[in-house]
């Protein structure tokens, strides 16, 4: 079972910036595609930026393309999110995600495990 620990949310202002850790456990680490996923209190865990297991390959929720990266250090099994130009919509639980083999997961459906989550709060 793969073990996930994030860091690195916290409270921010609008317009600033946060980098999200997200260190895994396992030999196998650049075989899975990993992901981020958040949750507004209220609603659905949504998706938010992904990347394959060899790190050609990204993807990004509408609503934080330009603004989030993804990115991934296999030789340190850790994935991480940088946020930009933060806006109040972005405050939620963020969840780092391993995908189910062969994919990079865009919804919940194909996620093998979760992280615990981390907590970014952007205030206006």
């Amino acid at each position: 079972q793969v073990q996930l620990v994030e860091s690195g949310g916290g409270l921010v202002q609008a317009g600033g910036s946060l980098r999200l850790s997200c260190a895994a456990s396992g030999r196998t680490f650049s075989a899975y595609g990993m992901g981020w996923f958040r949750q507004a209190p209220g609603k659905e865990r949504t998706f938010v930026a992904g990347i394959s297991g060899s790190g050609d390959r990204t993807y990004y929720a509408d609503s934080v393309k330009g603004r989030f990266t993804i990115s991934r250090d296999n030789a340190k099994n850790t994935v991480y999110l940088q946020m930009s130009s933060l806006k109040t919509v972005d405050t939620a639980v963020y969840y780092c995600a391993v995908s189910l083999r062969g994919v990079v997961a865009t919804t919940t459906g194909l996620v093998r495990s979760w992280g615990q989550g981390t907590q970014v709060t952007v205030s206006s």
